[in-house]
């Protein structure tokens, strides 16, 4: 048995045609056997394709994301703006908590000058209509003057509301050097 682009693929004719049966038992021992075996088969492939299938909203949500990363770049509050909801709680790795309007305030200061936002092992948790993402992040830039380079974990919580993924909170927390 091997795994081929996400298939399992299994050399089934070398199975079925060179089985050692006795001559004496007829076919309906070798009609027997392939019918286990391709059963056998059938439920090692679905379980296969099943564990493969990701969730759609999983790569909805990574777009979200990665929107996000790219809109604190860029200084885009309008896009964040359309982010996150309008009881947005942010929790920086600072301990400095925000609402929306100070955290697009924050994005919109001339002194924040990111030029580094990315984000990986990312995991999704669904509950209902509620994500719950973590990961780790690397930010760089400078803030009024000072340069910084941020490695950490974040924790993003999504909820659907009726047509759309919005960012309820976002948590930040530095990783120890």
């Amino acid at each position: 048995m091997r795994v081929l682009n996400g298939r399992i693929v299994i050399a089934i004719d070398v199975f079925l045609n060179h089985s050692a049966l006795p001559c004496g038992f007829g076919g309906n021992k070798r009609v027997m056997i392939r019918t286990i075996f391709c059963s056998i088969l059938l439920a090692a492939c679905s379980a296969a394709s099943i564990a493969q299938q990701t969730d759609p909203r999983e790569s909805k949500l990574m777009i979200l994301e990665r929107m996000w990363n790219e809109a604190q770049v860029n200084r885009d509050s309008s896009a964040l703006d359309a982010l996150v909801s309008s009881r947005f709680v942010n929790t920086e790795w600072d301990g400095e908590v925000s609402d929306k309007q100070r955290f697009l305030a924050d994005i919109r200061n001339p002194q924040y000058k990111p030029t580094l936002a990315a984000i990986q092992d990312v995991r999704m948790n669904f509950f209902g209509d509620t994500a719950v993402i973590t990961g780790t992040y690397h930010t760089q830039g400078t803030y009024q003057g000072k340069a910084y380079d941020h490695w950490g974990r974040f924790t993003d919580t999504w909820v659907f509301d009726a047509t759309k993924w919005q960012c309820v909170a976002s948590h930040t927390s530095l990783l120890k050097k």
